[in-house]
This record gives structure tokens, C-alpha cells and sequence, in this order.
């Protein structure tokens, strides 16, 4: 038979607002979402694709707004050489009537609501066996009648389902319900799977997709979407992993001592390529032991960059100080502020204290050194 091509997908979570990030990145990263339908649509046509399944968590809620609804619809629409096969996940779940009843009624031919668990001819010869999620918490396994659905012999079979598998499982309660077997009880040739964000291989025949957009630093890099060929039935599928997202998310740590040069350290473990860092999110995190004058140089060095990416976050929770008379020199050689910085070097080294209140020492002091260092810098701009 020749062989049957198609773009597995989920968890597009169209209509994400992105609270907790900072406005103008709140609005690149829903940008960046909003035009991920023509994306995949663009992979699809680079590879001579004409089916595209989404395993679910099209949009982000039961009610996104008519403006996400209509341009999402109009997005697949205007590929008309493709044809979408789309269920509802957790997010989106069937119980959501107005939602998918207004879906229904502006979607164009090309783009399928599937909102029963009954098996479809996609294609000549391949079937499509979908588990739409009837409600955000499924409580049972919704791929279980898989099993028992007879298709004629010799046809592909396909799953489409939403949901956790593993202990990663679903990003909501109720997860851990679908078969990690699913795939071979049902005879299936490869089951469609969503609800984790990252590319996933749980077996042979089984995968996640993961996101097309990257929406957190648990999954890094950028969103991708699976190539998937069935060559014929029983025979493993090929999947390639295809990288369409606009955004790459990135945890770096940055391990420094009292000897590292904290600004060139940096810079070391940034993206090589300069002029692609607008489209990176970056969580720098920052480990092991320095004195005052390296945090803040790592500080500036931080604040120089920082505006050049998408979004940049230095976390210090990791990082000690090390601190010796010559640093409190350049605080203060006498007087009230020499005494106050004496005082919280003491008690960052004070090994009777709880880290904690060590580190808010140690953050006391290293606010002082940053003020007694900007105060030094504008008094020889006037001079």
C-alpha cells in the first residue's frame, strides 16, 4: 500500500494569556500562539501532508473568545488542501457546548469536530479511532473501547486521545488513565496522544506530541509537531520530530567560584547566535560561592543582556557569598556604614544561624556593597 502521511499535534491552547509574565512578553508569546495553525499548516505543505490530527487542548479554555474561535477556524480554512481532525482535551472539554457548537457552525469542510468516540475513514484504507474528552476530569480510561472496534482487516488504524499516561501524567488531577498498553491491545498502528507539553515517545506506537508553542521552561527548546508514515499495517511507524515554535525556552545553570569571571561566565552559556536571542526565554540560575564584587558585576553583566531577550530571569537562590575585609573596603574604611557591613559579614558567616536568616545577611550586604558602588560611580561623574 503506498504509504499514509500525516502531522500529529495537540495542546495548541489557543486564547493562553500568559499572566504571569511581563506585558510585552505576554503579548509576543499570544502572538506567537495565535499563528501556530499556520504553521503546522506550513509543515504539513513542506512535506506533502494532507491530514493533521489534534490531539486535543486546541484552545486554553471552555471559553475563548469569539475573535480566538473564528481565527483558528479561518486559519484551517484557508488551508483547503488539508483536512483537521480535531478533538476535545481537558481544557476544551466536550461539556463545553457553546464552544463546540459554535465551532461547528462556522468551521469550514476541511476542518473535523470529532466529538464521539466512533471510529472514521480518514482516508481509503486508514481509520481514525478518537477519544474526545467528555469532561476536564475523564475518570476513566476514554481509550478503552479502542479494543473492541472492529475495522476492516488489513485497513491502518489510528488513536486520538488526551490525557496522562505516566507518573509526568496530566497537568490537572485525574491523570494516569489511559493504557500504557493501548496501542497493541487495540491493534492499533499508532495512537495520537496529548496533554504533555513535551515530545514524548511512550512506546513504539504510542506518542506524544507535545506543544507546537513552547509555553514553559519544563519543556526546553522550541515547540514541535510529529511527522508521522504508516508503511502498512503492523510495521512500526516512522515519526520525525518537527521543530515549528517561534520561541525557545531555555533553564541554564551558571556555576561560578570566588576565581570565575562572572560577567565572561555568562556569557559562555548564552545562545551563540546573537541576533536570534529576541526570540529566547532564558532562567539563568546562578550556583556556588562569590564575593561582592562578582555578584554584581554578574548583576550588571545580567542587566547589559537582558533587554536583548524575549524574556531573561536570574535566579540566585543557589548562590552563597564569600566575603573578605578588602570587599568591605570598598564600602565604607570607617564609620557607621563600615560598622553595618561588618556586622552582616558576621552574620553571614555565622554557622549557628539558620541559612536563612544567613541569606538575608548576605542579601543586606550585597545591597549595600551595589549602593556604595553606585554612590562611588556618581560621585566621580561629578567630579
Amino acid at each position: 500500500m503506498t504509504p499514509f502521511r500525516f502531522l500529529h499535534s495537540s495542546d495548541l491552547h489557543l486564547g493562553k494569556r500568559f499572566g504571569q509574565m511581563p506585558e510585552e512578553v505576554r503579548a509576543d508569546l499570544q502572538q506567537a500562539r495565535s499563528q501556530v495553525i499556520a504553521r503546522l499548516a506550513q509543515a504539513a505543505q513542506e512535506h506533502g501532508v494532507q491530514h493533521l490530527l489534534i490531539a486535543g487542548d486546541m484552545f486554553d479554555t471552555e471559553t475563548p473568545s469569539d475573535r480566538v474561535q473564528r481565527q483558528a477556524l479561518t486559519a484551517m480554512g484557508a488551508a483547503a488542501e488539508q483536512q483537521w481532525w480535531i478533538i476535545p482535551g481537558n481544557h476544551d472539554s466536550a461539556a463545553a457546548e457553546t464552544l463546540w457548537s459554535n465551532l461547528a457552525g462556522h468551521a469550514a469542510e476541511n476542518t473535523h469536530l470529532l466529538m464521539h468516540p466512533d471510529p472514521v475513514e480518514m482516508a481509503s484504507g486508514v481509520h481514525l479511532l478518537p477519544a474526545p474528552c467528555r469532561h476536564r476530569f475523564a475518570g476513566q480510561d476514554l481509550t478503552a473501547w479502542m479494543d473492541g472496534c472492529a475495522t476492516p482487516a488489513g485497513d491502518l488504524r489510528i488513536g486520538l486521545a488526551h490525557g496522562g499516561v505516566l507518573d509526568f501524567g496530566s497537568d490537572e488531577a485525574g491523570g494516569e488513565v489511559i493504557s500504557p498498553n493501548r496501542a497493541s491491545a487495540a491493534g492499533l498502528d499508532y495512537l495520537a496522544l496529548g496533554d504533555w507539553h513535551g515530545t514524548f515517545t511512550l512506546n513504539a506506537r504510542s506518542r506524544y506530541s507535545g506543544t507546537p508553542e513552547a509555553d514553559r521552561f519544563k519543556h526546553a527548546g522550541r515547540g514541535q509537531c510529529l511527522l508521522v508514515e504508516l508503511t502498512a499495517p503492523g510495521q512500526p511507524p516512522e515519526v520525525t520530530p518537527l521543530e515549528i515554535g517561534a520561541y525557545h525556552w531555555q533553564e541554564q545553570a551558571l556555576q561560578l567560584t570566588p576565581a570565575s569571571d562572572a560577567a565572561s561566565d555568562l556569557l559562555a552559556v548564552l545562545p551563540a547566535d546573537r541576533a536570534q536571542w529576541h526570540q529566547h526565554l532564558m532562567r539563568l540560575r546562578a550556583e556556588g560561592w562569590v564575593t561582592a564584587p562578582q555578584r554584581l558585576a554578574l548583576e550588571e553583566a545580567v542587566a547589559r543582556v537582558a533587554p536583548e531577550f524575549c524574556h531573561f530571569i536570574l535566579e540566585t537562590a543557589g548562590l552563597r557569598g564569600e566575603y573578605q575585609l578588602s570587599d568591605l573596603d570598598l564600602i565604607a574604611t570607617n564609620g557607621a556604614l563600615r560598622v553595618a557591613a561588618e556586622e552582616l559579614m558576621q552574620a553571614c558567616e555565622d554557622d549557628r544561624q539558620a541559612q536563612s536568616t544567613r541569606d538575608i545577611a548576605s542579601a543586606a550586604l550585597n545591597r549595600l556593597f551595589a549602593y556604595a558602588q553606585d554612590s562611588a560611580g556618581a560621585a566621580e561623574g561629578r567630579a
